[in-house]
């Protein structure tokens, strides 16, 4: 109120003043047509020939500016806008040799080796974003409204946890000790899968959103970032490094090589660090430019990348291409899991698909496609 007294006073005392020319402004804005009249007539500095069209801003006709695609950490925003969504997000093998399915209609087991659907379990949300085992068998599911335990001989819910540093769950692992790391797009935490209960947070995490997590030979946990890779000493529950400035920054898919050696999926690249001194050692020349979103080793010693264009598998040790998938329902490759029921395991966008050795193509699960409802 001070400080617009104060420039009202101002105002009021140039007008008497003379300083300010309020009379001519306010005839153009009034009366247009009396305003130019009175503009012909005007001495020089005031105002002079104003049309009464000038008087009134006008604006071309431009389209609106084109649709940005949505950036990595803005999934959830696109996620919604689909009305039915097909994507299996998710697959896991469990100790009795079952696949389990997340998919955006659901969670189901299937067996790997006839395709057949064994049960399918009834969640609160089905926006499954990670899956684990712990050491008991009980299945664990992150979803997009938290963590939840799962029985897997009655497929009954036995415990929830909505208490995390966010309830947008994008990764699970176990650790050798049995306990459960739950990473969110806030931070870690880690939990008793006796009780379900917290042990401990990391909200400070460097990089803030856990997207994916691996275990080192030493038992150590590497998170992938929206920052780089942080590691997490398991048994105080610390970071002990943190391996920034990648090419693409954000880390959004991780596998550890037999011989201890860090892959890591950015959107453009793929990139091999060396755990202990945090230098990237390469990046497979195949995948720059490429979005990687999967990274998991087959048994033969091979690696299977998936991208958001397609499913390639590679020689680690060279880099070159040594099969590139075609039948995919969608080239956007969400999820992998080689070597179960003899087959490899894809989840796309657009539904479940396999693939056996010496097979041209992939072949897609009916069950999980857009042609079954």
């Amino acid at each position: 109120m001070v400080l617009f007294y104060k420039h009202t006073s101002l105002v009021i005392t140039s007008i008497l003043l003379g300083a300010i020319a309020i009379p001519s402004i306010n005839l153009v804005a009034m009366n247009p047509a009396r305003a130019q009249k009175i503009g012909q007539n005007a001495p020089p500095g005031r105002i002079s020939n104003v049309k009464p069209s000038e008087s009134v801003p006008s604006y071309p006709a431009v389209a609106p500016p084109p649709r940005v695609n949505p950036l990595p950490d803005q999934r959830g925003v696109e996620e919604k806008l689909i009305d039915t969504d097909y994507r299996v997000s998710n697959l896991l093998g469990d100790f009795a040799g079952n696949l389990w399915v997340g998919s955006w209609r659901g969670l189901s087991r299937i067996d790997p080796n006839t395709g057949k659907i064994i049960s399918r379990v009834s969640l609160p949300n089905v926006a499954i974003g990670a899956l684990a085992q712990d050491k008991v068998g009980r299945l664990w599911v992150g979803s997009y409204e938290g963590l939840i335990r799962v029985d897997p001989r009655t497929n009954e819910i036995t415990a929830q946890n909505l208490f995390l540093p966010s309830k947008r769950v994008l990764s699970l692992l176990i650790d050798k000790r049995g306990y459960l790391w739950t990473g969110t797009d806030n931070g870690l935490a880690l939990i008793s899968p006796d009780q379900g209960l917290i042990m401990t947070t990391l909200k400070n995490l460097p990089g803030v959103s856990a997207n994916a997590l691996t275990l080192d030979a030493e038992g150590h946990l590497w998170i992938g970032t929206l920052d780089g890779l942080v590691r997490v000493n398991t048994a105080s529950a610390t970071i002990a490094k943190q391996i920034g400035e990648l090419p693409g920054t954000t880390v959004q898919a991780l596998a550890i090589s037999p011989e201890g050696l860090i892959w890591a999926g950015m959107p453009n690249n793929l990139l091999v660090i060396n755990p202990k001194t945090g230098v990237v050692l390469r990046s497979v020349t195949r995948l720059r430019g490429r979005n990687v979103t999967a990274v998991r080793f087959a048994k033969d010693g091979s690696i299977w990348v998936g991208t958001s264009d397609g499913l390639l598998r590679l020689n680690p040790n060279t880099g070159a291409v040594l099969d590139e998938v075609a039948g995919l329902p969608s080239s956007r490759v969400l999820a992998l899991v080689p070597d179960i029921g003899n087959k490899l395991w894809i989840g796309t966008s657009e539904g479940l698909a396999w693939l056996m050795p010496k097979m041209g193509s992939a072949k897609p699960h009916l069950a999980f496609s857009r042609a079954v409802k």
